[in-house]
């Protein structure tokens, strides 16, 4: 079973002179784990590098940023990978200390500051979730939302136009239901919005 991040965890290591900085957090998608990767660089300017890899379904990607290939995002991923975690943005910043630590060394490195950050932070069983939309007359919107509350959906987005649009999400298990109570208690009046690029 796969394993998200309740929130972020840290480390620190220092190597040979070389700080180690180590961040692990949940992430939703690749775009919002580059803006995240942006943050951290300018929150840094002096480092040396800041190595990333992300697992996010079919958005995973890892990044070296200037180490020699295969030394540190590579080896990131795979930390991620093994503690079978799904939805998480691992970075290292790394401060240059003048001493070479050689392939081997850079591939310990890196794996050490991530697995030092998982020994911290706080897992969940990870829970795949749907996002549906769906346009109703305004006289059910009250009543569509008390259905979202008691059903535990996050309401995402309200566009009221000539009808009303609520987008929302919630566990993949629990979609079938929620789908059939909402079309019982809105008596053929819910039309469903296929967003699948959302």
């Amino acid at each position: 079973m796969p394993f998200c991040l309740e929130g972020p965890a840290h480390s620190e290591l220092l190597i040979r002179k070389s700080r180690f900085i180590g961040c692990v957090e949940p992430i939703l998608d690749r775009q919002t784990a580059l803006g995240r990767v942006r943050a951290i660089r300018e929150a840094h300017p002096g480092a040396a590098h800041v190595c990333w890899a992300m697992l996010a379904g079919g958005q995973s990607a890892a990044n070296d940023d200037g180490e020699p290939s295969g030394t540190a995002g590579r080896p990131i991923f795979e930390v991620l990978r093994h503690q079978d975690l799904e939805g998480v943005l691992a970075s290292v910043v790394r401060y240059f200390g003048g001493v070479r630590l050689g392939a081997g060394g850079l591939v310990r490195a890196y794996t050490d500051t991530i697995a030092q950050a998982l020994l911290v932070a706080q897992k969940t069983p990870f829970q795949r979730r749907s996002q549906l939309c769906c346009r109703i007359p305004y006289p059910l919107e009250g009543t569509l939302r008390r259905e979202l509350t008691s059903a535990g959906a996050v309401l995402t987005g309200v566009d009221h136009q000539s009808q009303v649009e609520l987008c929302f999400e919630l566990p993949e298990s629990d979609r079938e239901a929620l789908t059939a109570r909402i079309n019982e208690v809105g008596l053929g009046r819910v039309e469903w919005i296929d967003r699948s690029s959302i």
